[in-house]
C-alpha cells in the first residue's frame, strides 16, 4: 500500500529543540530538571489537538497517550517511546536550529562559532545526505536530535493515524520519558498503566538501523581512605588519598579496556568522575560489555589492580561497591523474535536496507525489556549526539515516522 503522508516532523522538531530539556545527574528530584516538563506539556497539548483525549503528563514528567485501535482483530498493544531530555555533556540552552536545505556535501561551518566545523571526513554518513535537508545547531550548543528527532517522528506518526482513520491498526501507546541521558529514563515508568505488550524506542542513529542488543552495564564506586597527618610532620605517617587515587588511575591498562581503545563487541571500564582530598578519595566507574560474565571479569581486574596499588599503602583502606545499571536486552528479545522481525520488515517497506546491529550503550529499551516490555531500538536519524556537531536529516526523520506507521500496520496484518 502506498501511503500519502503529510509529514509534520520537520516543523515539530524545530519547535522541540528550542525548549531546554537538559537533565542533571547531580539532582535528586524526579525529573532531575523541571524544565523537561515544559516539553512534556507542549506534547500533551499537541496530542490533545490531534484528538488523543487521554494524553497527560504525570507528576514524574512522563507523557502517556493512547491511539485507540480501529480494527476488529485482536492485535498486541504496541508502545513507541522516546526521551525528552538532552545530554548534560553540552549546553542545551538557547538552541538555534539551522536548516541546511539541499545539502551540498561540503563541510558545515557553524555560524555562532566558526571554529565549530562539521567535517565530512569526520562524519562519513553526511556523504549519503547530499540533496537532503540537514539540521544543525549554531555552534554554541548541542542540537537535541538525541532524542527529539525520535519524539518528532512519533508525533508525526500519531498525527498520521489520527488523520487517517481508514488505516487499520491495533491500540498504540505513546510514552515520552525524562532523564534517559542520566540513566533514569525508566525509573518511574508505570508498566501496568502503560499496558503494552511490546515496544520500540525510536532513538537510533543511522538510517535503517535496528538494534536488538545493548551493552550490559554496572557502576563501580571505589572509595580510598588514606591516612592524614600534618604535612610538616608527615614522614612515615601520611598516605595521601589523592596520590593513591592517581597511582590507581595511572595503573589502568593504556592499550585496552577503555572507551578510547575499544570498539565493536569489546567492553571497557571507564572512570567518569573523581573527588579527592588528603584523607579520602572517591572514584566512579562505568563498566560495559555484552555479557554478564565479561562484566564480572572486568570488575575483578579492576579490583586486582586496586589491590596491587594498595600494597604500597598498608595503612590505608578501600571500599569497592558494584551497582547494577542495566542488562543486554537481547536476552529478552530472543524470546519474542517477531518484535525485531516486524521492525526489519517495516524498514524494508520504506525502501531502506535494514542495518541490524548492537548498541555500544543502552537505551530506555534496555530497562523496559527487563520490566516486561520487550523493546528494541529503531533509528531516528540523530548523529554526533551529545556534541555541538550534532545533526539530523529531515528525510531520515520522515523515514523513521514511516517505519512507525508501517510497524503498526504489520502488527495488525499479522494478527
Amino acid at each position: 500500500m502506498t501511503l500519502n503522508i503529510n509529514h509534520t516532523v520537520k516543523d515539530r522538531f524545530l519547535k522541540y529543540v528550542k525548549i531546554d530539556t537538559q537533565s542533571d545527574a547531580s539532582s535528586e528530584t524526579i525529573p532531575s530538571t523541571m524544565k523537561q516538563k515544559d516539553l512534556g506539556r507542549l506534547l500533551v497539548e499537541e496530542l490533545k489537538e490531534m484528538g488523543i483525549e487521554d494524553a497527560h503528563l504525570d507528576e514524574w514528567g512522563y507523557v502517556y497517550a493512547t491511539i485507540p485501535a480501529n480494527t476488529s482483530k485482536k492485535v498486541p498493544v504496541i508502545c513507541f517511546c522516546s526521551h525528552m531530555d538532552t545530554s548534560p555533556d553540552s549546553s542545551g540552552t538557547n538552541v538555534k536550529p539551522i536548516v541546511h536545505e539541499n545539502f551540498n556535501g561540503q563541510d558545515i561551518v557553524l555560524p555562532d562559532d566558526n571554529e565549530q566545523i562539521i567535517k565530512i571526513s569526520e562524519h562519513p554518513h553526511l556523504k549519503d545526505k547530499i540533496g537532503e535537508d540537514i539540521i544543525t545547531a549554531s555552534g554554541t550548543t548541542l542540537l537535541g536530535a538525541d532524542n527529539k528527532s525520535g519524539v518528532a517522528a512519533i508525533m508525526d506518526a500519531a498525527h498520521f493515524f489520527m488523520s487517517n482513520a481508514n488505516i487499520p491498526h491495533g491500540k498504540i501507546r505513546i510514552l515520552f520519558t525524562p532523564d534517559e541521558e542520566i540513566g533514569r529514563g525508566a525509573d518511574k515508568v508505570d508498566i501496568e498503566k502503560l499496558g503494552a505488550d511490546f515496544g520500540y524506542t525510536i532513538d537510533g542513529e543511522q538510517l535503517g538501523s535496528i538494534e536488538d542488543e545493548t551493552f550490559s552495564a554496572d557502576g563501580v564506586k571505589i572509595t580510598i581512605h588514606g591516612v592524614s597527618a600534618h604535612p610538616g610532620f608527615a614522614k612515615g605517617k601520611m598516605e595521601n588519598a589523592v596520590k593513591i587515587a592517581g597511582d590507581f588511575i595511572n595503573a589502568l591498562p593504556k592499550d585496552r579496556l577503555s572507551p578510547e581503545t575499544t570498539e565493536g563487541k569489546i567492553g571497557f571500564v571507564h572512570p567518569t568522575s573523581m573527588t579527592a582530598k588528603g584523607e579520602i578519595a572517591e572514584i566512579n566507574f562505568i563498566v560495559r560489555d555484552f555479557t554478564d560474565e565479561k562484566l564480572e571479569q572486568h570488575e575483578n581486574e579492576l579490583r586486582t589492580i586496586l589491590e596491587e596499588v594498595m600494597k604500597n599503602y598498608p595503612s590505608s583502606k578501600t571500599e569497592f561497591v558494584v551497582t547494577e545499571q542495566y542488562r543486554n536486552m537481547k536476552k529478552v528479545l530472543d524470546k519474542y523474535p517477531n518484535v525485531t522481525k516486524f521492525a526489519v520488515e517495516a524498514i524494508e517497506r520504506c525502501g531502506i536496507t535494514p542495518i541490524k546491529r548492537s548498541i555500544r550503550g543502552g537505551t530506555d529499551g534496555s530497562r523496559l525489556s527487563y520490566m516486561g516490555l520487550p523493546c528494541p531500538n529503531i533509528f531516528a536519524g540523530e548523529h554526533a549526539f551529545h556534541s555541538k556537531h550534532e545533526w539530523v536529516s529531515v528525510q531520515d526523520m520522515e523515514k523513521a515516522a514511516q517505519t512507525i506507521i508501517n510497524l503498526c500496520m504489520i502488527w495488525e496484518e499479522r494478527s
